[in-house]
């Protein structure tokens, strides 16, 4: 009927159903899932990964991300207000200039544990 779920088949009929309590009971919430796909997204852009290794070596400002990633001024400041949104940079302010860095350490594991996972 539509608009209700496929059934899914399954080769037997038996469900193991303490396995499937186990794995229930391990499984995060709806929301932190959620939560969790929005977070791989912002990851599936290769200006905002190369952002994330400018920052890696160093604060920097938007000028200096766009003249190290040839791109204009405005295609920077628009990934780093995603990437500030999303918080996986911070920034300060020191006079005119905003300066960008890391949020914190997590952001580094997350990108080295994928580069881990894709040179194996």
């Amino acid at each position: 009927m539509p608009g209700e779920p496929e059934q899914l088949a399954c080769d037997f009929m038996y469900v193991h159903d303490e396995i499937v309590k186990k794995v229930r009971k391990e499984m995060p919430g709806e929301d932190v899932l959620f939560d969790l796909s929005e977070l791989f997204k912002v990851f599936g852009d290769s200006t905002r990964i190369r952002i994330l290794y400018c920052l890696f070596a160093s604060e920097m400002c938007v000028c200096d991300i766009a003249t190290l990633l040839n791109m204009t001024q405005s295609a920077i400041s628009h990934q780093l207000s995603v990437l500030k949104k999303n918080k996986l940079i911070k920034s300060r302010r020191d006079g005119k200039t905003i300066f960008y860095s890391l949020a914190d350490s997590h952001v580094r594991a997350i990108l080295d544990q994928g580069v881990e996972h894709v040179t194996e």
